[in-house]
């Protein structure tokens, strides 16, 4: 049996999901710094830090595709001249 691959595509994530993936990551990268600052301080300023970040990230927007709609040409018929 031959196996298939499947590709999951993900969303684009929401503001607040994507400010939780970010603190979270800055949260898990800078440890030390807790020791340091103290829990408080080290929340407010991953806070800070995290808002910063996302507001730098803009969202891809899907380039709109124009319709072309065909003009359909009549016919034109020629108007007869008249005698004098």
């Amino acid at each position: 049996m031959i196996k298939e691959k499947k590709v999951i595509i993900k969303s684009p994530q929401t503001g607040k999901e994507l400010l939780k993936t970010v603190s979270d990551q800055l949260h898990s990268s800078l440890t030390s710094l807790k020791a340091q600052l103290g829990e408080k301080k080290f929340e407010k300023r991953i806070k800070k830090a995290a808002k910063i970040l996302v507001a730098g990230i803009k969202k891809k927007v899907a380039p709109k595709v124009k319709k072309v709609i065909p003009v359909k040409k009549k016919a034109v018929k020629p108007t007869p001249k008249k005698p004098k």
